[in-house]
C-alpha cells in the first residue's frame, strides 16, 4: 500500500485545514518545496498535493509553488484542486505532476473526463470522490452534489477511470480514524483502485486500511498526524508496505 504525505497549499503555504473549513486553518510552512523534499528524504515514494485556494475558487492558484515541489523533489506526486479545463490539467502536468485529481468538474461533466482520459489516459487522470454522510461534495466541499458517491464512482468506472481518492469529510483533520466501512464499500463497489484520505492519525489505523488492499485499497493519504508529531514518516514506512 502506497503512503502518500499530504501537501495542502493555500496562498503559497504548506497548511491543514479541519473538515476543509477555511477559517480552521494551521500554517506548517511557507516553503512547501521544503516540506516535499523532507518527506522525500523520509522515504515517501509519492506525495499528495492540493491547492486549496484552487479547490474554492474553481482554478488553480498555487502554480508556483507546484512548480516549486517538482524542482525540489524526484519522486512522483499527483494534484487536486480547482483543476476544470483541459488547458489547467495540462499545465500542472507540464509543471511536473505525475497525474491529477479532478473532483467537481468530474461530477458536473462527466464527459470531461472521458475527453481527458482520451488525451492524457488513466495514468495521468484520476477521480477525487469527496463525502459527506454518503454524497458528493464539491466546490471545495462548501456544496453537496444529488449523487451518492459509490454511484459517482461506478459512472466514473465506467468511463475509464481506473484509481480514486475518496474523502470522509466528517474525518478530515480531526485524527478520528478512517471510515473503514466507508472505504470498503467503495472499492468493493465502485471496482476502483481506492486511496483513503482523512482521519488517520495511528499505525493501527494504517494496518487496518491495508488489510483491505487486496478488494482494492491501493493507498492512504497522511495529513495532520505527520504535523502535528502523532505520526512517523519513516517509521509508518517501516511498518507499512
Amino acid at each position: 500500500m502506497i503512503i502518500f504525505p499530504a501537501i495542502d497549499l493555500k496562498e503559497g503555504h504548506c497548511v491543514r485545514l479541519v473538515q476543509g473549513q477555511k477559517d480552521r486553518k494551521t500554517v506548517y510552512s511557507a516553503k512547501p518545496e521544503e516540506v516535499a523534499k523532507k518527506f522525500e528524504e523520509e522515504g515517501a515514494t509519492w506525495l499528495h498535493v492540493v491547492d486549496l485556494d484552487g479547490a474554492f475558487t474553481g482554478s488553480p492558484q498555487n502554480l508556483k509553488s507546484i512548480e516549486q515541489i517538482a524542482k525540489a523533489v524526484q519522486i512522483p506526486f499527483q494534484v487536486g484542486g480547482g483543476l476544470r479545463t483541459r488547458d489547467e490539467v495540462k499545465r500542472v502536468l507540464d509543471l511536473g505532476a505525475a497525474r491529477v485529481i479532478i473532483g467537481t468538474k468530474a461530477v458536473s461533466t462527466p464527459v470531461f473526463v472521458e475527453e481527458l482520459l482520451g488525451e492524457f489516459g488513466p495514468e495521468k487522470i484520476i477521480i477525487g470522490i469527496d463525502a459527506r454522510e454518503g454524497m458528493v461534495a464539491v466546490e471545495g466541499w462548501i456544496a453537496t452534489a444529488g449523487i451518492s458517491a459509490e454511484a459517482f464512482g461506478r459512472t466514473m468506472r465506467e468511463l475509464g477511470i481506473t484509481t480514486a481518492v475518496f474523502t470522509d469529510i466528517s474525518r478530515d483533520g480531526l485524527l478520528a480514524g478512517p471510515n473503514i466501512p466507508a472505504v470498503k464499500n467503495m472499492a468493493l463497489k465502485t471496482g476502483l483502485k481506492i486511496i483513503a484520505s482523512g482521519g488517520v492519525s495511528s499505525l493501527s489505523h494504517l494496518k487496518a486500511l491495508q488489510e483491505l488492499e487486496e478488494i482494492g485499497v491501493s493507498g492512504a493519504i497522511i495529513g495532520k498526524a505527520l504535523y502535528d508529531g502523532k505520526l512517523s514518516l519513516a517509521e509508518v514506512l517501516t511498518e507499512i508496505r
